[in-house]
């Protein structure tokens, strides 16, 4: 049986998503959102509760989860990539 790694956006204005499960590069992960499902492949390998990006966020763009600012991305994030501390500065 096929593992099915799943995601959810938590906010409409979110360009991240949470990780349900763990993902392993190269995995499609199934994104859950109010307006439905989508899916995307997964750069590199995501933890459980980490962010996975949606889209493309450039350096020095703002990272939005729960429909606020968390961060900034310090260099280009591709969608499908890891987000965590080493492409995003907190902003607490």
């Amino acid at each position: 049986m096929k593992k099915v790694s799943r995601a959810i956006v938590l906010h409409e204005r979110d360009n991240v998503a949470t990780m349900l499960n763990d993902v392993d590069s190269g995995e499609e992960i199934e994104v859950i959102s109010q307006y439905g499902t989508f899916k995307i492949k997964a750069l590199n390998r995501i933890p459980f509760g980490h962010k996975v990006s949606l889209r493309v966020i450039r350096k020095g763009e703002r990272v939005v989860k729960y429909g606020e600012v968390i961060g900034v991305a310090v260099k280009n994030i591709q969608k499908g990539e890891h987000v965590h501390v080493h492409n995003l500065k907190s902003m607490f």
